[in-house]
């Protein structure tokens, strides 16, 4: 299986139980694995035939725009299911950290993974 992978996406978005955390955009970031639906990619050479992944965050980045969630799992939830759908992709694994919420941790979140490998 192929993967394309995502490190460090950074994107500004409406996340929290509190409604204070919800009222301002804050920072979270994401590390994604992506199965391609096939590998003819790697022989034709042409984006058609892959994931585009600058699309794939252009529409992460559009859908926390316009949603705002008060669980790190439900938003990595909708960003998997976001993927299988509109990208066709069998599989999907997605880390969602928010950095900075609570004193002394880096940064806290949730890994989960989605379809089948």
């Amino acid at each position: 299986m192929d993967i394309i992978f995502l490190s460090e996406v950074k994107i500004q978005t409406k996340l929290g139980v509190p409604e204070w955390e919800r009222m301002v955009a804050q920072t979270i970031i994401l590390d994604i694995e992506i199965a391609m639906p096939n590998s003819e990619s790697c022989t034709t050479d042409k984006i058609g035939d892959t994931i585009d992944y600058g699309v794939v965050v252009s529409r992460m980045r559009e859908t926390l725009a316009e949603n705002s969630f008060m669980l790190v799992e439900a938003l990595a939830e909708h960003l998997c299911q976001l993927i299988i759908k509109d990208f066709k992709a069998p599989w999907v694994k997605i880390k969602v950290a928010k950095p900075g919420i609570l004193p002394g941790v880096k940064s806290l979140g949730v890994v989960i993974e989605r379809g089948s490998r």
